[in-house]
């Protein structure tokens, strides 16, 4: 009943916000190739689920990919980062530089070096998105352990590995997993924004681009909306996972 209550005002704003887009697309006469009706969209997502369900398991799976690659090197780089600060001042700025490139630039670039059909240059670009957001937080959640229980540990003779296992990777914990969050939205956009400069023919991205060409604007709204379906499952996942591991936490302890 608590997890109703929650969920009811989400509910309640989703129900209210594709109604009042039917509605507005009757009153005003919005053309389809502007915003097609939500039942256009239901209705394409439907008829063309045998095309769009596979072509969104494909590019989901380079966006999870992606996104496992550039976190994981992302909490590599905030360990190291955290426990070598003359590293960290040295290589940071490079890698802030490196994310502050624009997506749509990096993309061809990434077509390039791994073949543009390739998946693995959407997950190189999946990943890249993913790293600086789990990078910055985890290495914030790194040295936010506090000092006296720091202390207290050294006090007890506990070597700096025990005290890294101990204090400052479960402090660290709450600030990953809220990275990851990020980052689970970040490399699905990555995926698709990656197949529009080229990818293969069952690629999602490639098929909202193909049919937003032909004017078939309401399958690539479909498609659309198959990519922000798998977003949230690969966002709920990592929820989930959190809710597992850091069950000690005030968010997570329900």
């Amino acid at each position: 009943m608590k997890r109703v209550r929650e969920w009811a005002p989400a509910l309640v704003v989703f129900v209210a916000v594709i109604g009042a887009w039917q509605g507005a697309i009757a009153v005003f006469h919005i053309q389809q190739f502007l915003l097609p009706k939500p039942s256009d969209i239901i209705k394409a997502f439907w008829t063309e689920r045998h095309t769009l369900w596979p072509a969104g398991w494909y590019t989901f799976k380079e966006a999870l990919g992606g996104f496992a690659i550039g976190s994981a090197l992302g909490v590599v780089f905030a360990t190291v980062v955290a426990r070598f600060r003359s590293v960290g001042t040295a290589i940071m700025p490079i890698a802030i530089a490196a994310n502050a490139v624009p997506i749509i630039a990096f993309a061809p670039i990434a077509g390039a070096w791994f073949g543009e059909v390739s998946p693995h240059s959407k997950m190189a670009i999946a990943a890249v998105l993913c790293f600086l957001p789990v990078t910055v937080n985890t290495l914030r959640g790194l040295q936010s352990a506090n000092p006296r229980q720091i202390e207290l540990m050294r006090s007890y003779a506990a070597s700096e590995i025990t005290i890294w296992r101990r204090v400052r990777v479960p402090t660290a914990l709450p600030f990953l997993f809220t990275a990851l969050k990020v980052a689970s939205v970040l490399a699905m956009i990555g995926a698709i924004v990656g197949e529009y400069f080229g990818g293969a023919f069952n690629a999602l991205g490639v098929l909202i681009n193909s049919d937003a060409q032909i004017f078939d604007f309401v399958t690539a709204w479909a498609g659309i909306l198959v990519a922000s379906l798998l977003g949230l499952a690969l966002y709920g996942a990592v929820v989930g996972t959190e809710r597992l591991v850091v069950r000690w936490a005030p968010d997570t302890r329900e």
